[in-house]
């Protein structure tokens, strides 16, 4: 006969979460001006089996590009310019120190979410990755308020009352981008219009594709800039 394994004695297995059954890997492309800070990054990215990393010479297949930088310099946001000529990716920032106008200014390039580098764990990572991916925004709320006063105080000192005053959007369209800029996420905005939530997902879609925006943090800043909410 052979003796039972006594309990309690050798390592724990290892359990990793798993992508659920038939469901695609997020493809991403990290960049760091900082070599330490990519490979930090990609370590904990490469953990996660919801993820594909690709390497620079591939980017163009990457769904989402991950740009990861001290602050938003000159060099960083000729990336993030770069990056938006490619249609097919979809770009977050991780960033250390961040001011008002340079939120603004990262939206304007196309980004698709902030996050602090103190917070970037791996979790929070994941959660950006996948929001991005999913045609998402992420700003954190702070930051999402900093860029509302800021681009209101542009719209007030510098809007043309006889142009812009004329809105582009419908009335549905401006009440829930005015919801998405006081914070609301989808389900509340259904709640408050009294709209189901694919609809609601499809009237931002919609405002995000007619006025070529990449997402609805941006959505937000061109209408505010505009002065169409």
């Amino acid at each position: 006969m052979t003796a039972d394994t006594p309990r309690g004695t050798g390592p724990a297995p290892t359990v990793r979460p798993v992508p659920a059954e038939g469901a695609e890997r997020v493809t991403v492309t990290v960049y760091a001006q900082d070599l330490v800070l990519r490979i930090g990054v990609v370590q904990q990215l490469r953990q996660r089996p919801e993820l594909e990393l690709v390497p620079d010479d591939g980017a163009d297949r990457a769904r989402v590009s991950l740009v990861v930088a001290d602050t938003v310099d000159d060099e960083v946001v000729a990336l993030l310019r770069r990056l938006q000529r490619n249609p097919g990716t979809r770009t977050g920032l991780v960033v250390g120190a961040f001011e008002s106008a340079a939120l603004q200014r990262v939206i304007e390039c196309g980004v698709a979410a902030v996050l602090r580098r103190a917070d970037a764990d791996q979790d929070r990572l994941l959660h950006l990755l996948l929001a991005i991916a999913k045609g998402e925004g992420v700003l954190p709320g702070d930051l999402l308020g900093k860029l509302l006063k800021h681009v209101g105080s542009l719209q007030r000192s510098e809007l043309d009352p006889r142009g812009l005053t004329l809105s582009t959007l419908t009335a549905r369209e401006a009440d829930m981008l005015r919801l998405v800029s006081e914070g609301f996420d989808t389900a509340e905005i259904a709640r408050k219009t009294s709209y189901s939530e694919r609809t609601v997902k499809n009237v931002l879609h919609e405002v995000t594709t007619r006025l070529q925006l990449r997402n609805r943090a941006h959505a937000v800043g061109y209408a505010l800039r505009n002065g169409l909410i």
